[in-house]
């Protein structure tokens, strides 16, 4: 008995086969990040244990693994907030320049970094629009560990946004509107309603804004004011060895840090598909 035209149509691919397709993306996926990842970790095996770990663990370099991470968690969770606000608004309700607004979220994805932290800088500087006022009330920003949040925060807002966004889009309204028949309050509606639906994608936002600030430079470098043991970020500590053409000690600060970012990222994704197999069966 010979296959019907639609069956035979329903086991045609558009690409080619498994084995090919996992060969070619496996392939591509060598060439563009194991490659170069390998060359970062072979370059440091030339170092000895002593030569790495000077490196590693001298105090600056502590200093900038503590303000680069520190910072990057805390930009991701206030962008977590603000960014599930700005989507819920964005999304749910209609005013006078939506469009504008929306277009102005992937700002930071075009602008380049360095033109970002300039910006910043001349904002938030003590004569800056903002700086001259701020400075005197004690709020120093520019220099300063927090300017160095402020652009993290700038450039990691439209990772949660545009996450975050398409979600929203396709929930429905009603399961809110069940929810108030049946007595709920706006925060028992938001907690057990709308934030099991969001919190996966929510999670995934987080996790691309914490990935993006970790490895940022140009929009920090000249906000943050680059002091010892204050404001300096670890992407800066592998340009100084570079500098002094010490290439292990930079892959060695480059090794700590990928190794450090790899574990955060891996527990964010752990707990984000612990998250949504708890509300499948739910």
């Amino acid at each position: 008995m010979s296959a019907s035209p639609l069956s035979s149509a329903s086991a045609r691919r558009v690409l080619p086969g498994f084995r090919l397709t996992l060969g070619y993306a496996l392939t591509y996926l060598s060439l563009i990040v194991l490659l170069p990842l390998s060359a970062v970790f072979a370059k440091t095996l030339t170092m000895g244990w002593a030569d790495f770990w000077a490196v590693v663990s001298s105090p600056r370099v502590v200093a900038s693994y503590e303000l680069s991470f520190g910072t990057s968690l805390l930009a991701a969770s206030i962008n977590a907030v603000f960014g599930l606000l700005l989507a819920w608004v964005l999304v749910r309700y209609s005013f006078p320049g939506k469009r504008i607004v929306d277009a102005l979220v992937d700002l930071p994805f075009a602008l380049p970094t360095a033109v970002a932290g300039i910006a910043l800088t001349a904002l938030y500087a003590g004569n800056g629009w903002l700086g001259q006022y701020l400075e005197p009330l004690g709020i120093q920003v520019a220099f300063k560990p927090l300017g160095i949040l402020v652009a993290l925060i700038f450039i990691g807002l439209p990772f949660v946004v545009r996450t975050v966004q398409p979600v929203l889009e396709d929930m429905e309204t009603e399961l809110e509107e069940a929810a108030s028949s049946l007595g709920a309050n706006r925060l028992q509606t938001f907690r057990h309603v709308i934030l099991p639906v969001v919190f996966p994608a929510l999670l995934t936002g987080f996790a691309l804004a914490f990935a993006r600030a970790v490895g940022e430079y140009g929009s920090v470098i000249f906000i943050a004011g680059n002091i010892p043991l204050v404001s300096e970020i670890t992407p800066l500590m592998i340009i100084t060895q570079l500098e002094q053409y010490h290439y292990a000690g930079a892959t060695a600060i480059a090794v700590v840090m990928l190794l450090i970012s790899f574990v955060l990222l891996l527990i964010i994704n752990g707990l984000q598909a612990w998250t949504a197999k708890r509300t499948g069966r739910a």
